[in-house]
């Protein structure tokens, strides 16, 4: 079984309410989304609660008045139905779906209604409930690299990556944006992965009821997406309200801090509490402040690889630190003779020096390199590596960061595997 217990480590040293919206839509603007309710001003982020008993007086008589107007807007209360929830049957998912709209559109009950009648609307004429089962295998090639659902945060939100870096490349982007026609259809399979994230919430006072969002903003065509995430946004916005919990944007490049700084003053700070935005070189240093390390992907310094996906849930990995000017050397001890152990490390960042060593328990016996000692560069990715031992002894990884001053964060996990008698 995998052994997700710390080995021994040795360590060796050498706002305030917004103002008006800003005419002009930019790529920006289009990718952290302006719609949410100007009056709240909630200092640091804390998730919405769906709890009835919790709610204002005010809040209560908002959804309420909401189901009645619903009620009286449609000939048949079948029809009013999303996620398989139907939104005037008693059902407490029910509530959870409407204080959505609700909290989109500021408790004001009559844009709500307007909202909800719209996207009702739009998830019957773009056949939305149904997209999920919908053949788009023309995207397969973006499935895993454009948009995808993996894994889930420490507190089990399910966690949708976007990164368009891709379409830098211009018969990619004339592939599937050369025309209105191509932009529709990667609409749909864009929404389509939406979708499958959407199925993994609980919709439940109390339950995991939003997603959150990593935007990879490497490498992305700033101009060339500008319409194309104008749609996105725009789609999502008057469909999807209140789903991310939060927005984490990683590899941001200098001059999108600038038009942050700009833009901040025309967002909530209810919409400003939910953004993370990490610079260059430091996906991985943020993202394992919010997510565990074998639930991120192994391109953003993570032990989730790509053929694992497929194997149920991932195997839990380690954490742990390398400061600067420090050597760390993981122990992993009791390994006996004929076993195979099989190992996986990544440092986020690397941009230091590697090795692993076997060192028997036998006097006299030498020590075994593995894997000699070699600079790991920072784009390198995690290193998955095995070894089987003639004899009993210990493995030593060794992550030597002494010609660094900058901390890294790390992980591991290992297995052994006994020999079986023949």
């Amino acid at each position: 079984m995998m052994d997700s217990s710390s080995s021994p480590l040795s360590l060796q040293t050498p706002l305030t309410q917004s103002s008006p919206k800003p005419t002009k839509k930019t790529l920006l603007s289009s990718l952290i989304g302006t719609n949410t309710p100007s009056s709240l001003t909630t200092p640091s982020f804390q998730e919405d609660n769906y709890f009835i008993n919790l709610l204002k007086s005010s809040e209560k008589k908002a959804l309420q008045d909401l189901k009645k107007h619903l009620l009286e807007s449609s000939s048949s209360s079948n029809e009013l139905t999303m996620w398989d929830v139907p939104l005037l049957g008693g059902d407490d998912r029910a509530d959870v779906i409407l204080l959505k709209f609700l909290r989109a559109r500021d408790f004001r009950v009559n844009e709500s209604l307007n909202m909800i009648l719209k996207c009702l609307s739009w998830r019957k004429e773009f056949k939305a409930d149904t997209i999920v089962e919908e053949d788009l295998s023309q995207f397969k090639e973006l499935e895993g690299v454009i948009a995808y659902m993996q894994g889930y945060d420490k507190e089990g939100h399910p966690v949708c990556y976007n990164a368009y870096g891709l379409f830098r490349d211009k018969d990619m982007y004339e592939r599937f944006f050369g025309d209105e026609e191509k932009l529709k259809k990667f609409l749909r399979w864009r929404v389509q992965v939406l979708e499958r994230g959407i199925r993994l919430l609980h919709f439940k006072p109390g339950g995991v009821n939003s997603l959150i969002q990593v935007t990879d903003l490497k490498d992305m065509p700033k101009r060339e997406l500008r319409v194309a995430s104008n749609h996105i946004m725009s789609l999502f916005q008057d469909n999807y309200p209140e789903m991310v919990a939060r927005k984490i944007f990683i590899n941001v490049p200098w001059y999108f801090s600038m038009l942050y700084s700009m833009f901040s003053p025309f967002l909530t700070q209810r919409t400003k509490s939910k953004f993370v935005i990490s610079k260059e070189g430091s996906a991985a240093e943020t993202l394992y402040k919010f997510i565990r390390p074998e639930d991120i992907p192994v391109q953003y310094g993570g032990l989730s690889f790509p053929s694992d996906l497929q194997n149920g849930p991932p195997k839990p990995a380690s954490e742990f630190t390398v400061k600067g000017g420090e050597k760390v050397n993981i122990q992993i001890e009791g390994i006996e003779g004929g076993a195979t152990i099989t190992w996986d490390i990544v440092v986020g960042g690397w941009d230091l020096e590697y090795s692993a060593e076997f060192v028997p328990n036998a006097e006299g016996s030498y020590t075994i390199a593995v894997e000699k000692p070699r600079k790991i560069g920072a784009s390198e990715e995690a290193i998955h590596n095995s070894f089987t031992s003639k004899e009993s002894g210990k493995m030593i990884l060794s992550v030597d960061n002494t010609a660094s001053r900058k901390k890294k964060v790390a992980a591991y996990r290992y297995v052994v595997r006994k020999c079986t008698a023949t």
